[in-house]
């Protein structure tokens, strides 16, 4: 769809705020002493499936840290330099930068520092070298459960809340069983309605959803 698509490029930026914890509350508390540098740990991974919000709450602790970057499996890790380096998607790291993983590790635990690391599979399961998969299990590793329905349907309220937006039962359970349902897309929705209900100055009802969410005529 057209106008979800220009959603998710404009959807807010990732925060632990805005995040839908569910069953990660723990891991959400840890993430937030991991930003504040009072964490104590060298290394933090965290894994789950596609759309489970690993990104997310990557690049989430970045935003909330003083001294952080976040970097992508295909980053120059070499010249990454901060007291928290969030990495993405190590299990598609090459040689080299498995190699430069397991040196930020070390560095990290003699400076003091926090790897940040995340991937779809546990340490035991990557195919990684040897000894980065026992660096990445040294730490702190959990699991990133994705929210039931009531914990997005609960997010969609909360979200809509803050823009001041009442979404009513019908228009929450329309969104859950026809749209995508990770957490990016989520709030990328519910930006869209807040805009189509202030331009056209009409309370969020499910035709005013059909009509933002349209395609094409025929809608979906």
């Amino acid at each position: 769809m057209r106008q979800l698509a220009l959603a998710l490029s404009q959807s807010p930026e990732p925060s632990l705020d805005n995040f839908v914890a569910g069953p990660n509350s723990e891991l959400i508390e840890r993430l937030r002493k991991t930003a504040s540098g009072a964490g104590g740990e060298a290394i933090v991974y965290l894994w789950g499936e596609p759309g489970s919000g690993r990104t997310h709450l990557l690049r989430a602790t970045v935003a909330a840290a003083r001294d952080a970057v976040y970097a992508r499996a295909d980053a120059d890790f070499a010249a990454l330099g901060a007291t928290l380096i969030a990495v993405d998607d190590v299990g598609q790291l090459d040689d080299a930068r498995q190699i430069a993983l397991f040196n930020l590790i070390n560095r990290a635990r003699d400076s003091g520092g926090t790897v940040l690391a995340a991937g779809t599979e546990p340490p035991a399961r990557l195919a990684l070298r040897d000894d980065l998969r026992s660096r990445l299990g040294w730490g702190l590793v959990y699991r990133l459960h994705a929210p039931d329905d009531a914990d997005k349907a609960r997010y969609l309220r909360e979200e809509a809340g803050r823009r001041g937006l009442d979404l009513p039962d019908e228009v929450v359970d329309y969104l859950l069983a026809r749209l995508p349902r990770d957490l990016r897309s989520l709030a990328a929705i519910v930006d869209l309605l807040d805009r189509h209900s202030l331009e056209r100055g009409r309370a969020v009802t499910l035709p005013l959803v059909r009509d933002a969410l349209r395609d094409e005529p025929g809608g979906i």
